[in-house]
């Protein structure tokens, strides 16, 4: 089938169990780019109450990626491969494309500065001055170390994010029984309360954009090796809690330590300011294995971004991936880190355009396998054969008006929000429109498809 079917797994390869898919996901969102979420809830004016609801639910979004690892070992192939038979060959270039601009530009405008932001934090409690020199110097290292990850094979890079995700879990536990008893929890409980609809919902969807639909693009690439007997309850719970419980535990210390310390959301350096409230001894080997785990997660983000640029047949060779990767992960964090210098805004801003593209593809996927792939399969002949059509107009046309309503409603630097007003004023809640819009659009395609398809056969 390999031979016939190039994008395909090897059915020698199909050996997965859903426990494998446990750790994978476990030690991808284990993180301390929770920290940073806690940060972004707390930020939009929410009680301690309200900002805890937000996590959950923010995090419980998760169940999307377990319902789209399914098409995975369905179809036997990676994300990008299996989107080919909603959008087409052609059609699927500006999903695979956004893909990329999604994940390298995470992996630059999130991972990096965050990075860096540790950096700092053991640079300060090493006693040393934090400067732009010793900051452009941190920068070149991470890009270094994660382009030479980027060469290892990817057991020994699961190993090494298993053995950061252990320590880096410890050590966060540890923190939470160190900063429990010394919380407040009065006052905290008894802040004031914000507004559910005007900021609860747009911090929902804002840990949406940056958690589920950022992971959706990659649900199948994983899901893809498992054995064709994996039970499928077993593959969307195992994947869901594993992505879910890390990311809220971590974003609820993060609203712990903002929520009693209301400065850190409008600082310039969230993760130095967070070292403060912990104990000094601490700070040091929380911070290096903090490092240590966002540089694995950066390197799948660079390694699907290349996937999702090769299912459009872009081809890089290794020398000239990592010049130019390595160019966007130096030029990019220097504009957010020494020329913009609003971290926080420029990473939401990056999650709620990004998103709303995202969106759209992810509500044409969903559409499409549950009424027509769960049905039918997904045909190899289309993702990887030759039947490939071209352009599935339907899809593509619906991926644009979502992705138009979604700018119209969200203030972004391409397209006049002229509905950016009330609700919508100055957050992502677009993201979660440009869903809803394009899951009842493409549902009442994709149904229209299975009808026609339906006669045919008749």
């Amino acid at each position: 089938m390999s031979q016939k079917y190039p994008d395909l797994i090897p059915e020698n390869e199909r050996v997965g169990q859903p426990k494998q898919l446990f750790w994978i996901w476990f030690s991808l969102n284990i993180g301390i780019m929770g920290l940073v979420y806690g940060g972004i809830i707390v930020s939009y004016g929410l009680n301690f109450i309200q900002s805890v609801v937000a996590a959950f639910l923010g995090a419980a979004s998760f169940a999307l990626i377990g319902y789209l690892s399914l098409p995975g070992k369905l179809g036997q192939a990676p994300t990008f491969v299996l989107s080919r038979a909603p959008f087409g060959t052609k059609g699927n270039l500006i999903p695979a494309v956004l893909a990329w601009i999604c994940l390298i530009g995470w992996l630059s405008v999130g991972n990096v500065p965050t990075g860096i932001f540790s950096i700092n934090a053991i640079v300060t409690a090493l006693g040393l001055e934090v400067t732009t020199t010793t900051q452009i110097i941190g920068l070149i290292g991470l890009a270094i170390a994660i382009m030479a990850l980027s060469l290892v094979n990817q057991e020994t890079l699961v190993k090494a994010q298993t053995i950061f995700t252990y320590i880096f879990g410890a050590l966060t536990v540890v923190v939470l029984v160190i900063l429990v008893p010394q919380t407040d929890w009065s006052a905290l409980v008894n802040m004031p309360n914000g507004d559910w609809i005007g900021g609860v919902l747009p911090a929902i969807s804002i840990i949406i954009a940056g958690s589920a639909l950022s992971w959706a693009m990659c649900a199948s690439d994983y899901s893809c090796y498992q054995s064709p007997e994996s039970s499928n309850k077993a593959i969307f719970w195992t994947t869901t809690f594993a992505s879910a419980s890390p990311l809220f535990v971590i974003m609820f210390l993060g609203i712990l330590m903002n929520a009693t310390n209301p400065e850190l959301v409008n600082s310039a350096d969230p993760i130095a300011a967070l070292a403060l409230q912990m104990p000094k001894w601490m700070v040091i080997p929380y911070f290096i294995t903090a490092l240590g785990g966002i540089i694995p997660p950066a390197v799948i983000s660079l390694r699907s971004g290349r996937n999702a640029l090769e299912a459009t047949n872009i081809k890089l060779s290794d020398r000239t991936s990592i010049i130019f990767h390595g160019a966007i992960m130096v030029l990019l964090p220097t504009y957010v880190l020494f020329i913009n210098g609003d971290f926080l805004g420029s990473f939401q801003m990056f999650l709620g355009v990004v998103g709303i593209g995202l969106a759209a593809w992810t509500a044409v996927f969903v559409a499409d396998y549950i009424i027509l792939r769960k049905k039918q399969g997904y045909d190899p002949d289309i993702i990887s054969g030759d039947k490939n059509i071209a352009v599935n107009k339907g899809n593509v046309i619906i991926w644009f008006v979502s992705v138009i309503v979604g700018l119209l409603f969200t203030s972004n630097p391409i397209f006049p929000a002229i509905f950016a007003k009330g609700i919508f004023e100055g957050n992502s809640l677009g993201v979660l429109l440009t869903f809803a819009v394009g899951l009842v659009l493409s549902w009442i395609y994709s149904s229209a498809q299975l009808k026609k398809q339906t006669e045919v056969a008749k």
